[in-house]
């Protein structure tokens, strides 16, 4: 059994849901040694998140950005934690919605994702600046 570990930082992306398959490749290059395994992405933020979906057309993250806003909007006026800004609190829930972490399988030394499957950056912060993945590869 072989493990690889990796803490990757992000650029500052702007809100929104971002592909980031290629960087999380470009960070754990030892993913390539793994026959079959696992790979875990932890992001060390509580108002960003990460996804798996669509990797070919860009209106599905716009939707997904859109659909976030209506179901969490910040003009709520229940939220108590704003301390940061109207996206304070409305960051938080997002990301727990979405959840902090993923595993993916490795196959052959890639990610056994679908065809159409990308790994997304969920931004939730106006401002949200760089963010910091762990990256966990373990298998044979």
């Amino acid at each position: 059994m072989k493990y690889f570990q990796e803490e990757i930082t992000l650029r500052p992306y702007p809100r929104g849901f971002h592909l980031i398959t290629g960087e999380v490749l470009r960070g754990l290059k030892e993913i390539r040694e793994i026959e079959k395994g696992l790979l875990n992405l932890l992001i060390k933020h509580t108002s960003a998140s990460l996804t798996i979906n669509e990797n070919a057309d860009p209106t599905v993250r716009e939707d997904f950005e859109s659909h976030f806003n209506l179901l969490v909007p910040e003009a709520g006026t229940h939220y108590q934690h704003t301390l940061e800004g109207p996206d304070d609190m409305t960051s938080h829930i997002k990301a727990s919605l979405l959840g902090s972490s993923l595993t993916i399988p490795i196959t052959e030394g890639k990610l056994n994702l679908g065809v159409w499957q990308g790994i997304y950056l969920c931004e939730h912060r106006n401002n949200g600046g760089s963010r910091n993945l762990v990256l966990t590869a373990h298998g044979q």
